[in-house]
């Protein structure tokens, strides 16, 4: 064996005894298992780090949760309920729907012009973009779903002033 390199002999469980690593110069560290100030001090630092970044996250997102909350429940008091709904179901709300066929009221046959003009000018052999398309006409499903909730709401009002 050379200078300064020992190594140890363990007993096996069966007997026979096997060799591990060498340990080399004990001076040196060789099998020390203690670890120097400096990976200690580098290792709380970047555990310290961690925990900051971490707290710092979860704040943020616990206020974006929060944010989206309160936009939620303005945008749902804003509308009816049947409204509100809707726009859940269909995923876009009546106003976007408004701007998307470029109407100003809840007109059926405004709708259906720009509705069969954009979809022509979106069609995908045409050159147009199958996505702006299928935006075309979601637009028009939820304008026509207020349309029909308009219309039912018109005719609770009708039967009531009956009665």
């Amino acid at each position: 064996m050379g200078r300064g390199v020992r190594v140890r002999v363990v007993q096996g469980p069966w007997g026979g005894g096997r060799a591990e690593e060498p340990c080399g110069n004990r001076a040196r560290g060789g099998c020390d298992s203690r670890v120097s100030p400096q990976a200690k001090y580098l290792a709380q630092i970047i555990l310290v780090g961690a925990q900051v970044v971490g707290r710092a996250f979860m704040r943020a997102l616990r206020q974006e949760f929060a944010a989206s909350q309160a936009a939620a429940n303005a945008r749902g008091r804003s509308e009816r309920p049947q409204s509100a709904a809707a726009s859940r179901i269909i995923g876009i709300s009546l106003q976007e729907a408004q701007q998307i066929l470029n109407v100003s009221n809840l007109n059926p046959e405004e709708i259906q012009k720009n509705y069969d003009h954009l979809f022509k000018v979106n069609d995908k052999s045409v050159g147009g973009s199958f996505y702006l398309q299928s935006k075309v006409v979601r637009a028009k499903e939820r304008l026509d779903e207020e349309l029909r909730i308009q219309a039912k709401g018109d005719k609770e009002k009708g039967q009531k002033a009956e009665t």
